[in-house]
């Protein structure tokens, strides 16, 4: 099976422009192809791990990847599908984050430090570089010309921010994204652009960018992919992102997010995530009860390998079997060490160690949770919500668990 036929058969792609073209030119190993990630926290999350197993496929595929970090784009923030204005972050933030991400996807991606046509490594750049110093009148008389606002207002992009009042801030984000486009064609030979289906608008603005300055037979080629919508939903729990650092997300936290991901998500998360061959996923197709918990173990145990390495994985999966299959060794386990400042006359009650474990995100929270018979505590449920510890009773550590899958270790 060649690439784009793999791609079709995991489920990654929702639409296309010159869908021969596209064929051909990536079997053949032929594109040289961008993703764009804007720098909105020092961490990538799951949802953006979808593209970086595209770019992976595609580049194993001999295709080279560019890695777009929005150094310039993220001073405005994309509004797609958005209801509110983004947060402003100031350039030593956005700059720290482009640097994060540099050093999370060299796990999934092999760089090149130094551009060169001829090789398949990925290279990375940041459109810090020519969207920060733009003479604004120049680019409106060069670039906006090329916009109709008609169409730019019917954009799906923009819809939900016309709810609640469309900045002229972010009404410039798709002249800058297409910008993008023509600044990588132009200087890298950059001919596709890959994006979540909800960048649909901005990415045929790119495309027809590079059309109407460079002549309509300027070959630029544009796929959507089920990227960010599906990978936005997987990004996020109740708790908030999924990291891909494990300072924010330990591994066994990312193991057990992916073991415990609704029935109805496993396959289509083995397709679009794994390395696994296509046709040992089919074989899943059929399996139900145990052996649907069987393709959840292996989803977790392909993806924290991919993220933080076979190691880390084992550790993880020894932790889960500690809590969940009655082993008796715990030092996998998930823990926190409580803080001096924790006590109070030496004492901690139960509520504060929910909160500082980050089982709960509030005192308030943390009593709902006792009170509805939630938490236990070495495997007593805790019914008082003024049960107390001391430093001496967390020397050897408790096990905490709130609901079904939440645990720490808790120590002092």
């Amino acid at each position: 099976m060649q690439i784009y036929e793999e791609l079709q058969a995991r489920g990654l792609l929702a639409q296309l422009t010159s869908e021969e073209e596209i064929r051909k030119l990536v079997n053949a190993g032929g594109a040289t192809f961008y993703i764009g990630f804007d720098p909105t926290a020092d961490s990538l999350h799951v949802g953006h791990f979808m593209a970086l197993c595209l770019m992976k496929r595609l580049q194993e595929a001999g295709n080279k990847p560019i890695a777009l970090v929005g150094g310039g784009t993220g001073m405005i923030g994309d509004p797609s599908g958005r209801t509110d204005l983004r947060t402003m972050m100031t350039n030593e933030t956005i700059d720290h984050n482009c640097e994060c991400f540099k050093k999370q996807m060299s796990r999934f991606i092999q760089f090149e430090d130094s551009f060169d046509r001829t090789t398949n490594k990925a290279y990375m750049v940041n459109n810090a570089d020519w969207l920060r110093d733009l003479n604004y009148i120049e680019f409106i008389r060069d670039i906006g010309v090329h916009f109709s606002v008609n169409r730019m207002l019917a954009a799906e992009c923009y819809k939900n921010r016309m709810e609640k009042g469309l900045s002229f801030l972010e009404f410039n984000y798709m002249l800058m994204q297409s910008f993008d486009f023509l600044k990588l064609y132009e200087d890298y030979g950059c001919n596709m652009q890959f994006g979540g289906d909800d960048q649909w608008s901005n990415m045929l603005g790119g495309t027809e960018l590079i059309r109407r300055k460079l002549g309509q037979d300027a070959h630029a080629m544009t796929i959507t992919l089920l990227l960010n919508s599906e990978g936005k939903k997987m990004g996020k729990t109740a708790k908030g992102a999924v990291w891909l650092d494990p300072e924010k997300t330990t591994p066994y936290e990312f193991y057990q997010y992916w073991r415990n991901i609704d029935d109805a998500d496993v396959l289509k998360c083995l397709r679009m995530l794994t390395f696994l061959p296509v046709e040992q996923i089919d074989e899943m197709d059929a399996w139900e009860g145990e052996k649907l918990n069987e393709a959840k173990t292996i989803l977790a145990q392909e993806l924290t390998t991919l993220v933080h390495g076979e190691e880390e994985m084992k550790k993880a999966e020894a932790g889960a079997r500690a809590l969940f299959g009655g082993a008796s060794d715990d030092a996998n386990v998930p823990a926190v060490t409580l803080k001096e400042e924790d006590f109070r006359d030496g004492v901690i009650d139960i509520l504060g160690v929910l909160v500082a474990a980050g089982l709960n995100a509030s005192r308030n929270e943390a009593r709902r949770a006792v009170e509805q018979g939630g938490v236990t505590v070495n495997g007593d449920k805790v019914e008082d919500v003024k049960t107390t510890y001391t430093k001496d009773d967390l020397k050897d550590g408790i096990l905490v668990r709130r609901g079904k899958k939440n645990f720490k270790k808790v120590t002092a």
